[in-house]
C-alpha cells in the first residue's frame, strides 16, 4: 500500500482531541477528532509507526463501509457489499467483533452473527467455498462498531485492543486500562516533566499501571514493542518487510532514563507484588520502585515531581464512608508533606473530591470503563520555612482530645479497661463519637462516628471541620490511619438498625474486657458488636452469676452472656431474631471456651447449656412463661428503640411495648432473681404505675463508667424484682 488511505484510531469518549494530538506527534499531520476517536491519512510506514507508538488508541481500523439504522438485515446488507477477498482469503480464519451499542440491536452477538453470515455468503458465491471462523487465534479481525443509529464496518489492522500491552498478567480489584493511564499522564504533562528528569509517585499504585506507563514514556519505549501479537495479522494490505523496518525504528528510539526511580505504593502487599512482576515484564523494573505503604502516612520521595493516582471512587473499591475518611486525610497529607509537587488525581464525578480541601487548577473529564471521572490537577505550593507551614488542624478539637486522653488513660489503667469512649460530642462544632479499642495483638483502633451537622451549618463548613478533626485525631492519638474506622451515623429506623454498611471486607478483631474475649467489627456494621456503655453491668453480671441461670433478651452478640458464663453461670440462654448476631454470639462464646448451639426459639428444647435461640423476644416470652423449667436468677434485657424485622409479623416500639416486655420477663424470675432492664432511647419514660407487683430501683448512674458520665446518659437502667 504505497498511497495514503484513511484510517481511524478509536478511543474512549472524551479522548478524541488527545488522541489526535498524539497521532500528529507521530507524523499523522492531518489527524482530526471524529466520532470514534481520531481519523488520519497514512501509508504503511506511517500506519505502522502509529500502531507501534500510540499509547492512547484503543484500536486502529481500516473503515470499509458506514451505514444507517443498523438492525440485523442492515448489518447483513452492508457486509454483503464489501469485497472481502481484497482483505483476506479462504485460507485465513476470521472473527467478527462488535463494539458499541444500538437500540436497534437487542444482542450484539446477533449483529456479529449477521455480519459473519454475509462474509461467508460472499466468499461462497464468488469462490465456491467459505473461509473458517476462528475466535481463538484469528488471522483477521472484522470490527462492527455500533454508534446508536449509525454503524461502521472495518478491518482491525491493529489486530486487537491496543491497550493490552502484554505486561499485565493480572490487575488489582479495579485495574486502570493502560491507554487511559497513558492519557492521564499526557494530560498531567508527564512527557515534559520526564524530559526535565522529574520524579513520579503514585501512592495508590494498585498493579502499577500508571508507574509503568510513565516509565515507558520516560524511556520513549513504544508500547507496541511489548505486544506479543503480530499486527496487522494476515490482512492482505500488510507488508512484512515494512513492518520489520518500523519495528526496528521504534526499537532504536528507546532511550536511557537518568532521572530518579519512578515510584508507587499501595496498602496491599499482594497487589504490590503484582506491580513488581508487571514492571519486570514491561522491561522497566530497573527504573521503578514499588512498596507496601499507607498513602495517608507515606513520605514523598525527593522532588519536585508529579504525584498522580487513580483514587478509589466507591463504585468498585472502598465504601462510601471509607472514602470520606480517605479524601479528608489525603488532602491534608498532600498540603503538609508534598510541597513543591504537582498532583493529578483521577476521582469520581460525584463531588466527593471536594473533601480533599484542595482547589483544582485544571479539570478534565474522562470515562473509566462505564464510570464518569475527572482528572483534577493541583499545584502543591512549597513552604519556605516553618513559619509558612500550614497551621495544626482543628486546634480546639485537638486540645479537647488531649485533655480527654490524659484523664481517661489514667482511669482506664487503674480499672484495667482497654476499650472505652474517648470523645462524646464534647464540642458542638465537632459532632463525633470516638471509641478507642485495643486489639489482642496490641494494635490501637479508633471507631469514629459522625452525626449530621445542623441544617444551619453549611455543608462545606461541616466538611472542613470534619477534615480538620480527622487529621487532628491521627496526629494527637498516633493511631495508624488504616486503624481509624469512620462512619457517618444517621438516625436508624426499623429494619435498618442493624444492617450492614457498604464495606464487605472482613476487618473484625478480638478485644479483651475483664477476662473475656469479644469479637469487634468496626467497618461492616453500624454498631461495633460491643456496646461500651454496658461495660459496668456486664462486669456486675459476671460477678453475680456464679452458679446461677442467666437469660439475655435481645442478646445482640451476647457479650453479657459471655461475661455471665466466664463468671461461672451454670446456664445461659440468649434470645435474638438475627441470624448474623447469633452466629457472632456463638463465636464469642466459643472464643471463651463455651460450646453453644443455635436453636429455634419456637421449640421448648434448649439446644445446649449455653443456648442461643432464634426468635422474637416478646413472642418467646409469651410462650416461655408456661414452662416452669425456664426460670432464671438473673435476666438482662436491652431492647432496641424500634424494630420491624421481616421475620416477625409485629413491629416493636420500646415506649409502647416495654410494660408487657418487663411483666413477661419478670414472670421468668426465680425466687430472689433480678431483671436488669436497660434502654438507650433519649426520651424513654418507664411506666412505673403499670408495673404492679414489681419492685423497681433505678440503677442508671451505677451502670455508667467514667467515659460515659457526660450527660445526657447513654442509657437508663433499672433493677427489677418481684414483690414477695
Amino acid at each position: 500500500m504505497s498511497d495514503r488511505v484513511e484510517f481511524i484510531a478509536t478511543a474512549a469518549r472524551g479522548l478524541g482531541p488527545l488522541l489526535a494530538e498524539e497521532l500528529r506527534s507521530l507524523g499523522a499531520e492531518d489527524a482530526t477528532e471524529c466520532r470514534e476517536g481520531a481519523r488520519f491519512q497514512a501509508d504503511l510506514p506511517l500506519l505502522y509507526r502509529c500502531l507501534l507508538g500510540s499509547r492512547i488508541a484503543s484500536r486502529v481500523v481500516l473503515p470499509l463501509v458506514r451505514f444507517e439504522e443498523p438492525d440485523g438485515d442492515a448489518c447483513y446488507a452492508a457486509a454483503q457489499g464489501v469485497d472481502w477477498n481484497a482483505h483476506f482469503g479462504l485460507e485465513h480464519g476470521f472473527m467478527v467483533e462488535v463494539a458499541g451499542h444500538s437500540r436497534l440491536i437487542a444482542h450484539t452477538g446477533f449483529a456479529g452473527l449477521r455480519v459473519k453470515d454475509a462474509i461467508v455468503d460472499v466468499f461462497r458465491e464468488r469462490e465456491g467455498q467459505r473461509p473458517s471462523v476462528n475466535t481463538e487465534r484469528p488471522d483477521v479481525r472484522v470490527l462492527l462498531h455500533l454508534q446508536g443509529r449509525r454503524a461502521l464496518l472495518a478491518i482491525d489492522v491493529g489486530h486487537g485492543p491496543l491497550h493490552r500491552r502484554g505486561y499485565r498478567a493480572t490487575g488489582g480489584r479495579a485495574p486502570l486500562r493502560e491507554n487511559l493511564a497513558a492519557a492521564l499522564l499526557w494530560r498531567a504533562g508527564w512527557p515534559e516533566r520526564a524530559a526535565r528528569g522529574e520524579a513520579l509517585f503514585d501512592p495508590f499504585c494498585g498493579s502499577g499501571t500508571l508507574v509503568i506507563e510513565a516509565a515507558l514514556m520516560a524511556t520513549n519505549t513504544a508500547p507496541g514493542l511489548l505486544r506479543r501479537t503480530a499486527p496487522p495479522g494476515r490482512w492482505r494490505g500488510h507488508d512484512a518487510q515494512c513492518w520489520r523496518a518500523a519495528h526496528a525504528e521504534a526499537d532504536a528510539a528507546v532511550q536511557r532514563w537518568d532521572g530518579p526511580p519512578l515510584q508507587g505504593s499501595d496498602l496491599d502487599p499482594e497487589v504490590v507484588a503484582i506491580a513488581v512482576a508487571n514492571a519486570r515484564r514491561a522491561g522497566v523494573a530497573a527504573i521503578t520502585r514499588f512498596a507496601a505503604a499507607d498513602a495517608l502516612t507515606v513520605t514523598p520521595p525527593p522532588g519536585p515531581g508529579l504525584l498522580i493516582s487513580n483514587l478509589p471512587y466507591g463504585e468498585r473499591v472502598a465504601s462510601r464512608q471509607e472514602l470520606v475518611k480517605l479524601y479528608s486525610l489525603l488532602g491534608d497529607r498532600l498540603k503538609r508533606h508534598f510541597g513543591g509537587w504537582h498532583a493529578a488525581l483521577l476521582v469520581g464525578a460525584d463531588g466527593d473530591a471536594q473533601r480533599l480541601g484542595l482547589r483544582a487548577e485544571r479539570r478534565h473529564a474522562f470515562l473509566n470503563g462505564q464510570l464518569d471521572c475527572e482528572l483534577l490537577q493541583f499545584p502543591l505550593h512549597e513552604r519556605g520555612s516553618e513559619e509558612e507551614a500550614p497551621p495544626a488542624p482543628a486546634p480546639d478539637f485537638a486540645n479537647r482530645l488531649r485533655k480527654n486522653m490524659r484523664h481517661l488513660e489514667r482511669w482506664a489503667r487503674r480499672g484495667g479497661v482497654d476499650n472505652y469512649r474517648l470523645y462524646d460530642a464534647d464540642l458542638p462544632e465537632y459532632p463525633l463519637l470516638i471509641d478507642r479499642y485495643r486489639a489482642d495483638d496490641g494494635a490501637e483502633h479508633l471507631h469514629v462516628q459522625e452525626f449530621a451537622a445542623p441544617k444551619t451549618v453549611e455543608p462545606a463548613r461541616a466538611e472542613a471541620r470534619l477534615r480538620g478533626a480527622l487529621s487532628a485525631l491521627v496526629e494527637v492519638t498516633g493511631v495508624e490511619p488504616a486503624h481509624l474506622h469512620f462512619k457517618q451515623r444517621r438516625a436508624q429506623k426499623g429494619s435498618t438498625q442493624y444492617v450492614k454498611t457498604e464495606s464487605e471486607v472482613d476487618t473484625a478483631f478480638w478485644v479483651s474486657e475483664h477476662g473475656c474475649r469479644l469479637r469487634v467489627d468496626l467497618d461492616r456494621y453500624l454498631d461495633s458488636g460491643l456496646f461500651l456503655d454496658h461495660r459496668p453491668i456486664r462486669l456486675q453480671l459476671q460477678e453475680e452469676c456464679a452458679g446461677r441461670r442467666f437469660l439475655n433478651l435481645f442478646c445482640y452478640t451476647a457479650a453479657a452472656s459471655v461475661h455471665a458464663a466466664v463468671g461461672g453461670a451454670r446456664q445461659t440462654v440468649s434470645v435474638d431474631l438475627s441470624n448474623t448476631y447469633l452466629e457472632w454470639a456463638r463465636m464469642n462464646l466459643k472464643a471463651n471456651g463455651f460450646d453453644a448451639e443455635i436453636g429455634d426459639g419456637r421449640s421448648r428444647r434448649l439446644p445446649s447449656t449455653h443456648a442461643l435461640l432464634r426468635g422474637d423476644c416478646l413472642r418467646w416470652l409469651r410462650n416461655a412463661v408456661d414452662d416452669p423449667r425456664l426460670r432464671f436468677e438473673r435476666i438482662f434485657c436491652d431492647p432496641p428503640t424500634f424494630s420491624n424485622s421481616k421475620r416477625t409479623e409485629e413491629d416493636f416500639d420500646v415506649q409502647r411495648d416495654h410494660v408487657e416486655l418487663i411483666q413477661k420477663a419478670a414472670q421468668l424470675l426465680a425466687p430472689g432473681g433480678v431483671l436488669y432492664f436497660s434502654c438507650n432511647r433519649r426520651r424513654f419514660r418507664l411506666q412505673m404505675d403499670e408495673l404492679q407487683g414489681l419492685r423497681v430501683q433505678e440503677r442508671t448512674r451505677q451502670t455508667l463508667d467514667e467515659d460515659f458520665r457526660r450527660p445526657p446518659p447513654a442509657h437508663q437502667c433499672w433493677a427489677i424484682t418481684r414483690e414477695a
